[in-house]
């Protein structure tokens, strides 16, 4: 029986998860850097103010099969896979996206919302539905991000096991302004990402994104996590406000995660169980 009790308890978790760690400076230390030379990160910078986005390949040098694999596992046991930001194999990938966040935002923190998705097309599974993250108040008044969002595929994400799709910021009628809400893009604007691990999406907060609906005759679920980013010279959107250069002790990770369960309540079916452990876990 799950409960709470046992949820708190580290030696439980890295049962389940042989392989990964929790609380092991290592991992985050052996975890390949990126850092975007001058001329790439104009580029980037560039795009993600007139495209809303940007797609770039970067191999950390983990172990993406294993992670999946772990998502995979906690889903089939009933946990949801968001539990999985408990390792710091989880952690890593993001944090070793320093430079390129540094780049963008300048100085920066991480916003407390996180998330890990297994999208099984033998149940029919969809990713989130249709929406913008925080909208135009999320720009700057030149049109670069005060805050974006990081996908990182842990297997192949395709049209046939739910890939992202977005609507290029040039492309979309109202994008930055206050009628945001509003669908005016036309349908061939719209854009499938297909990725593949080590492959990583970078979006701005104000772009129409969604993940699709699966099929059956996809060869595996499609294992994905997120986090969120934001200028440290800007109100934050969110508390608390995490210190890129400080890794979380698995009690904050735990706390954290119960809160994402809540507050994404509106996005997908949370079961009940899973539900009342997050409600005591989350304080």
């Amino acid at each position: 029986m799950l409960n709470a009790q046992l949820f708190k308890d580290r030696d439980f978790w890295l049962a389940r998860a042989p392989g990964l760690h929790i609380g092991d400076d290592a991992v985050f230390r052996a975890a390949k850097p990126f850092r975007p030379g001058n001329e790439q990160a104009a580029e980037l910078s560039a795009r993600i103010k007139d495209e809303g986005y940007f797609q770039i390949a970067h191999n950390t040098g983990l172990d993406l099969a294993l992670m999946a694999d772990t998502a995979r596992r906690f889903s089939a046991d009933g946990i949801a896979p968001a539990f999985a930001f408990l390792f710091d194999e989880f952690w890593a990938p993001f944090h070793a996206l320093d430079g390129l966040y540094g780049s963008i935002l300048g100085g920066y923190g991480m916003l407390p919302h996180c998330w890990v998705w297994n999208i099984d097309p033998q149940k029919g599974d969809a990713g989130w539905n249709p929406h913008r993250d925080m909208c135009h108040v999320s720009l700057r008044p030149d049109g670069s991000p005060i805050a974006i969002t990081t996908w990182i595929p842990l297997s192949d994400a395709n049209p046939l096991n739910s890939c992202m799709y977005m609507v290029p910021a040039h492309a979309d009628p109202v994008y930055g302004s206050p009628q945001d809400k509003e669908w005016r893009f036309d349908l061939p604007s719209i854009r499938a990402l297909p990725v593949k691990p080590g492959e990583i999406l970078v979006w701005n907060q104000a772009v129409w994104h969604w993940g699709s609906r699966s099929s059956p005759r996809a060869e595996q679920s499609r294992v994905s996590m997120a986090l969120e980013f934001q200028r440290s010279d800007s109100p934050a959107f969110a508390q608390p406000i995490i210190s890129p250069g400080q890794p979380l002790s698995f009690e904050a990770r735990l706390k954290l995660i119960a809160r994402q369960l809540l507050q994404y309540r509106h996005m997908y079916k949370l079961d009940g169980t899973i539900e009342t452990l997050a409600l005591e876990l989350a304080g």
